[in-house]
C-alpha cells in the first residue's frame, strides 16, 4: 500500500476533554462532553466533531486525512459489522465461522472472482484523489482496530477475525457491493457448476430479489411548486435493518473541495445519499437489469470448449483452495470471456450448451469517482453531467433537487448496452417469461454493443438512458422511469432498463396520488408537507379497496367485531392505529385479490387503475369473506386481539425495551415502508427485516444554507452496548425527525465531543 510504504506514521488521538490525554477511546460517546472546535488544521490532522445521536462531522485538509477520519468514524459505530464484511470478501468465512457449504461456497466465489488481476485493475482505474481517500481509509481502519483492541463492542471484542486490511481488501468490498444484484445472486450456482449434472440435482435459478425486500421512494420538487422558490428533496431508501447494508450518517468536509452530509452504507466510504450547500439527492433501486445471461454452444464431444463465431474458446477451470476451521476445502469455478458458468435447473450445462453471466458491475471501477463528482455538483444539470461522465452508480436511479429550484430524475447508471434491436436479433430461450435476457453468446455480434460515448466499453451511452430535468416534480418508487412525472412521460427506451405503459405498483401509485392531492389543492409544497407524505403512514391499498371489503364483511354476522374495527380504522399505520392488524392479516392471506379488480389497468389513467372489486360477484364475495375468516382465526390463534394497536404488533426489541414501529408493507400500497413478517409465536410482526432507513427532507433557507431534517430509523449503531443503539429508533416510533447540523454554528451548538487525529 502506497501510503504505508511512503509515510512513517505516528498516530496520536488527543481528546480535548477533561480526560487524561492517554485515556483509551470509548466506543460510546459521553452525552456530557463539550469542547471548543479547532479553527485551523494541518494536512496531517483530521477533526471528528461528534454531535447528538453519534453523528460524526469529519473535517480534514487532505484527501488521505479525510479517508482516515471516515474510517475511524464509521468503525466507532459499526466495527463488528464492517470487519465481518472484510472477512466475507477475502473469502475467510469458513476459516472463522465454520466449514458449512454456504461459507465454503461464499469463500470460493469471492476468491475466484475477486482475484488479484481484477483488484489491480480496479485500483489502477481510480483517480488520484480517490486513491488517496482509499489509502487514508485503510490506514484509519487499521489504526482504529489497533488502538481499540480489547475495547470493542461485546459482540466482537477480541475476535480473531478482526485483522488489518489492505487497499486490495477495500477494492474487494467495493466490487462486492456492486455485484449484489447480479453475480451475487448466483454464488452457489457458480461454485457448484459441473458438466452434465442431473436436473434433479439443481435448483431453479433465482435472479431477482423479492420485490418486498428492495425499494425506496424519492421525490424532487422544483421551484414552480415550492413555497420558497427553491428545490425540496424527499429521500427514503428502503434497505435492510440488519447487516452490512445499513446506513450510517456522517458529514465530510475538505475545505475548497467537498462539504457533504448524508449517509453511506456501512460497507462504502463515500456519502451515497445526502446534500451539500447547493444540491440534495437520493437513490432508488432501478428496474434496469445489470446483467445478461449468455448461452454458449459447446464443441461436439468437448464440454470444456465453446464456439465463438468461426473460432473456439476453452472454458477456464479455476481451482480455489479455501482454509476452513476443519482443514482445506476446494471448489472449481469455470470462467469464459463473458463471465462465469452458472448451472441451475433453468440453465443446465449439457453436452450441447452452457450458460454464463456477464455482470456490468463486475466491470465497474468508477464508483468512487462517481460519488466524488456527485458531491461536487452545484445544480441538477451538473449532477446529471456527473452521472453521464462516470456511469458508476451501480444499480440505482437518482432523484435530486437544487437551491435554484431544479429537479432531476435519471437512471444514468451502469446498464449493459443492449438495445431492443439486439434483443430481437439475439435473444434465445424466449419462452422464459421472466425478465431475464439470454443472448446468443456464440455469435460475437450479440455481445453488448460498444459505444464511444459511454463511460466504459459495453455500457449503454447516456443519451440512450432516461432522464428529466424540470421545475415541477420528479419521483420514483422502484417502478421504471415511465411515470417519473406523469405529465412528462419518458418513453422509447430499451426494455433492459424497464417497462412502459404497464401497471404500476400500489406504492408507486400511492406516492403519485399523494403528490397529486397537493397539486389539486392549489397549495405549494413546503418542507412540512413533503415530510408528511411519509409520516402520515397512509395505507393506499385500504383507501381504494377497504370500502368494498367492508360491504362484504358487513354481510357476515360472525365478523361483526372485525368489521366494526375496520370501519373505524383511520386507514393509517401509525403506532396507535387500531385496525391495521386485521387488514394486514387479511391482505397477506388474500393473495388472489388482484384477480377480482372491477376496473382493470388503463394506461391513460395509470395512477388510479386498477381499482374497485367485483363485489356483486359471488366468487369475489366468497373470496373476501373466507380471507377475513382466516385472518381473524390466525390472529386469535396467536393471542393477538383484533383491536391491538399497530405499534404493539409491529415492533423491535432493544435491550428488553419494546419499541413500536409505524409503517407497513409496500405491496399493500404503503408509501411508508416497513417489511416485517407475521410471527404468531412472537405476538405480532417482528423482527423488522427491511424498510424506511435513512430518511431526509432537504431545502434551503433564505440565507441559502441547507435546511435538512432526517431520521435513521434503526439508529447509528447495531451494537446493544452502544449509546446509539436505539435513541433514534425511539424518536422514529413517535414520528419525530432530527435537524441535521451542517453549518459551523449548528455543529458548535450541538457539539458533544471532538477528536483530533494526527498522523
Amino acid at each position: 500500500m502506497k501510503l504505508l510504504k511512503s509515510w512513517s506514521f505516528v498516530f496520536i488521538i488527543l481528546f480535548l476533554t477533561t480526560c487524561s490525554p492517554d485515556s483509551k477511546l470509548s466506543i460510546n460517546a459521553s452525552s456530557e462532553l463539550k469542547t471548543q472546535v479547532s479553527d485551523k488544521m494541518n494536512s496531517n490532522e483530521v477533526s471528528i466533531r461528534w454531535t447528538s445521536h453519534g453523528i460524526p462531522h469529519i473535517k480534514a485538509d487532505s484527501w488521505q486525512a479525510l479517508g482516515y477520519g471516515f474510517a475511524h468514524a464509521i468503525a466507532t459505530n459499526t466495527i463488528c459489522v464492517l470487519a465481518r464484511e472484510f472477512v466475507t470478501v477475502r473469502g475467510e468465512q469458513a476459516k472463522y465461522f465454520g466449514a458449512t457449504d454456504l461459507n465454503i461456497n461464499s469463500d470460493a466465489f469471492h476468491k475466484a472472482l475477486l482475484h488479484p488481476k481484477k483488484i489491480e485493475d480496479y485500483i489502477a482505474y481510480a483517480s488520484d484523489h480517490s486513491t488517496k481517500i482509499d489509502e487514508g481509509y485503510v490506514a484509519g481502519y487499521n489504526h482504529f482496530i489497533e488502538t481499540n483492541a480489547g475495547n470493542m463492542p461485546a459482540s466482537c471484542n477480541n475476535a480473531s477475525w478482526i485483522t488489518p486490511i489492505t487497499q486490495q481488501d477495500l477494492a474487494k468490498l467495493s466490487i462486492g457491493v456492486g455485484i449484489r444484484y447480479g453475480l451475487g445472486r448466483v454464488t452457489n450456482e457458480i461454485v457448484t457448476a459441473e458438466p452434465s449434472l442431473e436436473l434433479a440435482q439443481l435448483n431453479k435459478l433465482d435472479l431477482f430479489v423479492d420485490p418486498e425486500m428492495i425499494g425506496s421512494n424519492a421525490i424532487g420538487i422544483g421551484k414552480d411548486l415550492t413555497d420558497n422558490g427553491r428545490g425540496i428533496l424527499f429521500g427514503n431508501p428502503h434497505y435492510p435493518w440488519h447487516g452490512p447494508s445499513r446506513f450510517h450518517i456522517a458529514h465530510v468536509t475538505l475545505p475548497g473541495e467537498i462539504n457533504v452530509m448524508g449517509a453511506s452504507l456501512i460497507t462504502t466510504n463515500r456519502i451515497a445519499v445526502g446534500f451539500t450547500e447547493k444540491i440534495a439527492w437520493s437513490h432508488t433501486v432501478s428496474t434496469a437489469l445489470r446483467f445478461t445471461m449468455f448461452k454458449l454452444d459447446l464443441l461436439d464431444g468437448n464440454p470444456m470448449a465453446y464456439r465463438l463465431g468461426d473460432e473456439s474458446r476453452e472454458i477456464e477451470a479455476i481451482n480455489v483452495g479455501i482454509d476452513t476451521d476443519q482443514g482445506l476445502a476446494d471448489r472449481t469455478v469455470y470462467m469464459t470471456h463473458l463471465g462465469p458458468v452458472v448451472t441451475s435447473a433453468t440453465t443446465p450445462w449439457t453436452d450441447s450448451y452452457v450458460y454464463v453471466m456477464r455482470d456490468v458491475n463486475y466491470e465497474n471501477y468508477r464508483s468512487g469517482d462517481q460519488y466524488m463528482a456527485i458531491n461536487k455538483a452545484k445544480n441538477v444539470t451538473e449532477l446529471r453531467n456527473a452521472l453521464a461522465e462516470h456511469q458508476g452508480a451501480a444499480f440505482v436511479n437518482t432523484v435530486a433537487a437544487d437551491i435554484d429550484g431544479g429537479a432531476l430524475y435519471a437512471d444514468m447508471s451502469a446498464i449493459p448496452n443492449v438495445s431492443s434491436e439486439l434483443i430481437n436479433r439475439c435473444a434465445v430461450d424466449t419462452e422464459n417469461t421472466s425478465r431475464v435476457i439470454t443472448l446468443n453468446g456464440s455469435d460475437p455480434s450479440c455481445n453488448w454493443e460498444i459505444d464511444p460515448a459511454a463511460a466504459y466499453p459495453g455500457l449503454m451511452p447516456p443519451s440512450e438512458q432516461p432522464s428529466l430535468i424540470t421545475n415541477t416534480y420528479v419521483s420514483n418508487s422502484n417502478d421504471s422511469y415511465w411515470l417519473s412525472n406523469p405529465q412528462n412521460k419518458l418513453e422509447g427506451f430499451s426494455p433492459i432498463i424497464g417497462n412502459e405503459k404497464k401497471i404500476r405498483s400500489l406504492r408507486t401509485r400511492a406516492g403519485l396520488n399523494l403528490i397529486e392531492e397537493i397539486l389539486q389543492s392549489q397549495q405549494k409544497f413546503s418542507q412540512d408537507r413533503v415530510q408528511n407524505l411519509l409520516s402520515n403512514h397512509r395505507h393506499y391499498g385500504a383507501e381504494i379497496f377497504l370500502d368494498d371489503i367492508l360491504s362484504v364483511c358487513n354481510e357476515n354476522t360472525h365478523l361483526v367485531e372485525a368489521c366494526n374495527i375496520l370501519s373505524n380504522w383511520d386507514r393509517q399505520q401509525n403506532v396507535n392505529s387500531v385496525g391495521a392488524v386485521v387488514f394486514n392479516r387479511f391482505w397477506e392471506i388474500a393473495r388472489g385479490l388482484s384477480s377480482h379488480y372491477e376496473e382493470p389497468f388503463n394506461e391513460n389513467n395509470p395512477i388510479h387503475t386498477p381499482k374497485g372489486l367485483t363485489i356483486d360477484n359471488d366468487n369475489t364475495k366468497n373470496f373476501i369473506a373466507e380471507s377475513l375468516n382466516q385472518a381473524v382465526a390466525s390472529l386469535s390463534e396467536a393471542g393477538i386481539a383484533l383491536d391491538t394497536k399497530w405499534g404493539d404488533a409491529q415492533f423491535v426489541m432493544r435491550n428488553n425495551q419494546k419499541i413500536g414501529i409505524p409503517g407497513g408493507a409496500g405491496g399493500q400500497g404503503m408509501f411508508s415502508v416497513i417489511t416485517s413478517r407475521f410471527n404468531a409465536e412472537n405476538g405480532g410482526y417482528s423482527p423488522i427485516i427491511h424498510g424506511n432507513s435513512y430518511i431526509q427532507t432537504v431545502t434551503w433557507n433564505d440565507d441559502s444554507t441547507p435546511n435538512a431534517r432526517a431520521m435513521l430509523t434503526y439508529s447509528q449503531s447495531p451494537e446493544p452496548d452502544s449509546d446509539f443503539y436505539s435513541d433514534l429508533t425511539e424518536l422514529y416510533s413517535q414520528d419525530h425527525w432530527i435537524d441535521l447540523p451542517f453549518s459551523e454554528e449548528e455543529i458548535s451548538a450541538d457539539l458533544v465531543r471532538e477528536e483530533i487525529l494526527r498522523f
